[in-house]
């Protein structure tokens, strides 16, 4: 079910996961309007349920989206199926501003040529997994191919896990990773370990693989082993790797925002100036991976709650500024 675009809003949120469905839910309770424009194209999807989420622990992604649709809608809201392609100011080619706001608003334009205006932003569009190229992981990935312990950990737990050296975190996750199985091995392919981190994974009973990995062996659909580029064959039933993980945010650079590296080196994300999400462009928020790579989806439904109550707030102040200054003139 999709809703019926309106010419314009109080906030457009631009991705329709947690973080977007959580914010657009204070909007609408807010009594503002507001649009969820979804891609459906969640990072989540290949995995089979969501964990450490109090009281929707295990929950499949699909279910708890249109739970959060149905909640959306319930409050006024609307969530329109579309794709995003780029976002400007208003002002800059003379049109004006949104249910003459006392700033100039947004336009968000569609891949199918739709356009919508908001007097907010809320950018809330994930970002992709860029994973290494070797046959078997982009098709085991969400399954037997996972990233995140506190994700998926239990579920592989005392299992035979092998860790993929390929990013600047594969030794933190191996270390992690060994809460849940005293079976890791750590394959160093293109990361090998530092001399204090082959102590700390020694230490901890993890041994070092060298050589380069070329494929996942699988019998079944299942995992079975790690080949190297000579041939020999590691045991293993599932294997942990490190995504490079990138905002999608292409869509703002006709407003000067755009993805960059993250301190960590693990991907790209589009940096918020402050804890509620504001960014750099006046009326843009962002929350969830978008901006913060390693928040769980409990975690990106809150950064959405504070972003959502923060426009509200900004909304209030400018209309409250604007009648005080029809008040004055009245005077």
């Amino acid at each position: 079910m999709t809703d019926q675009l309106a010419n314009g809003y109080d906030a457009v949120v631009i991705g329709g996961g947690a973080a977007g469905l959580n914010g657009a839910l204070m909007l609408a309770r807010a009594r503002r309007s507001v649009v969820v424009i979804d891609a459906g194209a969640p990072r989540n999807a290949p995995a089979e349920g969501v964990h450490g989420l109090l009281a929707r622990e295990g929950i499949s992604p699909a279910e708890l989206v249109e739970r959060g649709r149905e909640e959306v809608r319930g409050y006024g809201g609307h969530i329109i199926s579309g794709t995003v392609v780029a976002a400007t100011r208003d002002g800059a080619d003379g049109t004006d501003a949104v249910a003459d706001a006392e700033t100039p608003g947004f336009t968000v334009e569609l891949a199918d040529g739709r356009t919508v205006r908001a007097r907010r932003l809320l950018v809330t569009t994930g970002l992709v997994d860029e994973l290494p190229d070797i046959p078997g992981l982009r098709e085991q990935w969400g399954h037997n191919v996972i990233h995140c312990p506190y994700c998926h950990g239990w579920e592989v737990r005392d299992r035979a896990i092998g860790i993929l050296g390929s990013g600047p975190m594969s030794v933190h996750q191996a270390l992690l990773f060994r809460q849940w199985s005293p079976d890791i091995t750590y394959f160093a392919h293109h990361m090998p370990p530092t001399d204090e981190q082959a102590e700390q994974l020694a230490a901890r009973g993890i041994p070092v693989v060298t050589g380069e990995v070329s494929a996942l062996e699988t019998v079944d659909g299942s995992i079975v082993g790690v080949r190297l580029v000579d041939g020999t064959v590691v045991p293993r039933t599932a294997v942990t790797v490190a995504s490079r993980m990138v905002a999608r945010a292409s869509f703002l650079a006709p407003l000067g925002l755009k993805a960059v590296d993250h301190p960590s080196g693990m991907g790209e994300h589009v940096p918020a100036v402050d804890p509620t999400g504001r960014t750099e462009v006046p009326g843009v928020w962002v929350a969830g991976n978008v901006t913060d790579m390693s928040a769980q989806v409990g975690a990106s439904a809150a950064a959405g709650a504070m972003a959502g109550a923060m426009i509200n707030a900004d909304l209030v102040t400018e209309e409250t500024d604007a009648a005080v200054a029809a008040y004055r003139a009245r005077a």
